[in-house]
């Protein structure tokens, strides 16, 4: 009479550890391109601990349980014990028998092999894309403009300067100056535009002629007065007013600006901010002003919920 029974080996049932891991990886990857490092510290909390559950489950055959070692309870014998046979006597104890793998327990380990893989190639360059510009393409240093009587009031003027003089052409910026006058308190205002599209960071156009005959460049900053009503981006058809509000097209904000000082009566450019929205004009105009954020991101309403930690970057 056989045991039927013992034919058919228990199978586990599927585990619900991939899917956990899945999830992860895809937290991981939303936070990461949102820029939000609390969902993509969670992604990475449950893909780290879904894949160490996984891996524990698919190896757990190879393995094998560790047996437990239950405590000798022989009672002592009373009688000697007879003597050991001559080593001769004592037959050699066969050799362990060495492990084997199944084809398909090597087609899972291969698969799970391959996928993280190619999860390192994606999410590798990811991650460096991200992160590595927060600590690289740092804010620019403080440029000197030029002396002021260089920009005339009521006056854009397009100022094209090096960042970074060392590296050549690749660190040049450009930025519409306009000289407003003196403020309430007598202080000379500059309204200083970023020239970089806040859709996608494309540069932006003075709509107006170009004063090529009073064109100058002092040290080493080249000017060019421009009658601009407004300002476009040629790539998708973003449109701001004369102040940088935004009036048509894909942008979700005003146009950035910069923050300067006057030292020793010369105009000095010194960090990038962002713009929610501008009221009024000139010296007289309320900026809604935030932390700079990269382009396409809102910074003010119910949509900058959506980005809640924006790498601190510039772009050139």
């Amino acid at each position: 009479m056989s045991d039927s029974g013992n034919h058919n080996q228990h199978q586990p049932g599927p585990s619900l550890w991939p899917i956990g891991f899945a999830i992860g990886v895809a937290c991981l990857l939303v936070g990461l391109a949102i820029s939000s490092w609390f969902v993509a510290a969670i992604g990475l909390v449950l893909a780290v601990v879904f894949g160490l559950l996984w891996a524990r489950d698919v190896t757990r055959e190879v393995r094998g349980e560790v047996p437990e070692i239950e405590p000798e309870t022989r009672a002592v014998a009373e009688a000697p014990a007879p003597e050991p046979a001559p080593a001769e006597a004592v037959p050699a104890a066969a050799p362990a028998p060495l492990p084997t793998y199944s084809r398909s327990r090597f087609l899972e380990a291969s698969t799970i092999g391959l996928g993280a893989a190619i999860g390192a190639v994606v999410t590798i360059p990811v991650l460096g894309f991200t992160v590595l510009p927060s600590f690289t393409n740092l804010p620019d240093n403080d440029v000197d403009l030029g002396p002021l009587d260089s920009f005339p009031e009521g006056e854009y003027v397009i100022a094209t300067y090096l960042a970074h003089p060392t590296q050549g052409e690749v660190s040049r910026r450009t930025v519409f100056v306009r000289n407003n006058g003196l403020t309430n308190t007598n202080k000379p205002s500059f309204t200083i535009l970023y020239s970089r599209c806040v859709h996608l960071g494309c540069p932006v156009q003075p709509n107006g002629p170009i004063d090529e005959a009073r064109s100058k460049e002092v040290e080493g900053v080249q000017l060019k007065p421009v009658l601009a009503a407004s300002f476009g981006c040629p790539c998708h058809g973003g449109l701001y007013d004369s102040e940088g509000n935004r009036q048509a097209g894909p942008p979700v904000r005003s146009l950035d600006r910069y923050t300067y000082s006057i030292k020793n009566g010369r105009l000095v450019l010194q960090d990038l901010y962002a713009v929610g929205n501008v009221s009024g004009t000139g010296a007289s105009a309320m900026i809604s002003k935030y932390p700079w954020s990269v382009p396409g991101t809102h910074v003010d309403g119910v949509e900058a919920w959506l980005y809640p930690i924006v790498p601190s970057q510039v772009t050139g």
